[in-house]
């Protein structure tokens, strides 16, 4: 009976057991496919990670401060923090001297959203190897232990060359010690020179590598034979990730324990200056564990683009560091060029008009200014106004340049009476420097009414000027005939009136003689 209780015991332990024990098998499964792996990694309450943007190098003997940063991601503040470097872990793997030091760091209070600094004072050993440590720390709070990760460069001691040895080396054995790997072309072309490598690379952007390699001997020579962003198109003030493409052009040798730093130039004033692209995580490092011979691998860093930054490719430095199966050093270098677009901004101010309204056949000017603020010039731009029953000519403004400001200055003609609400625009197209065409719009109200004739015009020279300029010219013609038919009156009357007369002096005639014809 006491035998089935310890076997009803184990069979209950291994089942609360197997659900904890499956994902942390899932999770080691993953990290072991997992090719890159970023320096440092930000959990979600605290993250540890190198201060500064570099990996730190020390050198066999001499004493230098290990400077990390604690942030607490959280909104919450967290009190009784012990930051605790894992000593233990092995001469092999802890390239520091062992004193009889405590190596703990505490930090009594971290508010929320907040970092501080921790400072390690470290004295590298006199016999460490010359290569890349992955040193552990645990950072403990309450209940909970994180840990977190980082990698250190160390620069060991010198070995002493046997000149008798050295000759029967093979001379191109370590050759590429402090070689570079080159890209063999200029920019934009992302050539190089020798292996079997095709090189690759997204619209725009460019790669060079520095020094070069046959790729056919047994020195790993890493190269980068292009490179994709995503999104594809970076714009200023925007997050993107760089996907990197790497290439081991030996046929015989692989590399391992790889180190990627990524620099980008610094951009800006004396005030602002920057450099053009951030990591997001805080870190440029990343982390290859390994590179088989005549393979390929992709390494990725998620960055940010200054918004400030102008409208042309940035050149970023990429820096690379990896070891042999034997344990030799190798160093690289390769510079990738990012093209970063600048999104066009501009504003219009109000519309000043000489009238909403627009008789039929009148005309109405409108004006007002386009600000350009963004950092892109903008060329050949133009503007028209549209909209129903309106007619009026595209104005040409030419380029604009960052920060300048246009004046649009138009004429517009009434041409048929307006139907419905009068809402017209103000269309703009303009181009970029690559010659592809936008445009913008800015609404307006305007009005076509019919011609009004008020009272009293007619007698007014100035509207019987603009009467005979716009069509028949009728009052003339009225004056005209009025005048013709006053002459054809006079004439009828004059005529009439002589027949009159000639009638009279025939009567008269014919009484007097009459009375001489009675007075006989």
């Amino acid at each position: 009976m006491r035998q089935m209780k310890k076997f009803a015991t184990v069979l209950m332990c291994a089942a609360l057991t197997m659900p904890a024990a499956i994902p942390m098998q899932v999770q080691a499964s993953e990290a072991t496919k997992a090719d890159v792996k970023i320096e440092t990694k930000a959990t979600e309450t605290l993250s540890l990670k190198l201060k500064g943007e570099n990996t730190p190098t020390f050198k066999y003997g001499v004493a230098k401060d290990l400077e990390l940063t604690l942030t607490n991601n959280g909104e919450e503040e967290i009190k009784d923090i012990t930051v605790t470097p894992r000593v233990k872990a092995g001469m092999k793997n802890w390239p520091f001297e062992i004193e009889k030091v405590s190596y703990e760091k505490k930090v009594e209070s971290l508010p929320g959203k907040e970092s501080v600094d921790i400072k390690f004072s470290l004295v590298p050993r006199q016999n460490v190897e010359s290569k890349y440590y992955k040193l552990l720390f645990d950072v403990a709070y309450g209940d909970e232990t994180i840990e977190q990760s980082m990698f250190i460069n160390m620069e060991g001691k010198p070995e002493e060359k046997n000149p008798d040895k050295e000759d029967n080396k093979n001379p191109d054995a370590n050759s590429g010690q402090n070689s570079t790997v080159s890209g063999g072309g200029s920019e934009g072309g992302g050539s190089y020179s020798g292996g079997d490598a095709v090189p690759y690379m997204e619209e725009g952007g460019s790669v060079t590598n520095e020094g070069g390699s046959t790729g056919n001997g047994s020195t790993p020579r890493v190269i980068v034979t292009g490179f994709s962003t995503e999104p594809a198109e970076v714009k200023a003030g925007m997050n993107f990730k760089l996907i990197v493409h790497l290439k081991n052009t030996s046929k015989k040798t692989g590399v391992e324990n790889m180190l990627f730093d990524f620099n980008a130039p610094s951009e800006g004033d004396e005030n602002t200056a920057a450099p053009a692209f951030l990591p997001s995580s805080g870190s440029s490092s990343v982390y290859l564990e390994k590179i088989k011979a005549n393979g390929t691998k992709d390494i990725s860093i998620d960055l940010n683009a200054k918004a400030d930054l102008v409208q042309k490719p940035y050149s970023v430095a990429l820096s690379m560091k990896y070891e042999d199966g034997n344990g030799g050093q190798y160093e690289s270098a390769a510079n990738i060029s990012v093209p970063v677009k600048q999104d066009a901004r501009f504003e219009f101010s109000e519309f000043e008009m000489s009238s909403e309204t627009v008789e039929v056949g009148g005309e109405t000017n409108v004006m007002c200014n386009l600000y350009n603020m963004g950092r892109v010039k903008l060329y050949n731009v133009k503007a028209k106004f549209e909209g129903e029953g309106l007619k009026s000519k595209e104005l040409f403004l030419g380029n604009i340049e960052p920060g300048a400001t246009a004046t649009i200055d138009g004429m517009v003609t009434g041409e048929q009476v307006t139907t419905g609400d009068g809402k017209a625009k103000l269309l703009i197209t303009y181009e970029d420097e690559a010659g592809n065409v936008s445009n913008a719009e800015k609404e307006l109200t305007l009005m076509v009414t019919e011609p009004v004739v008020e009272e009293g015009m007619m007698d007014d020279p100035a509207m019987m000027e603009e009467e005979t300029e716009k069509g028949i010219p009728v009052i003339p013609i009225i004056l005209g005939v009025v005048v013709v038919i006053a002459i054809i009156a006079v004439i009828v009357f004059k005529k009439h009136k002589k027949k009159k007369a000639l009638e009279e002096e025939e009567e008269f005639l014919e009484d007097e003689l009459d009375r001489l014809t009675e007075d006989e």
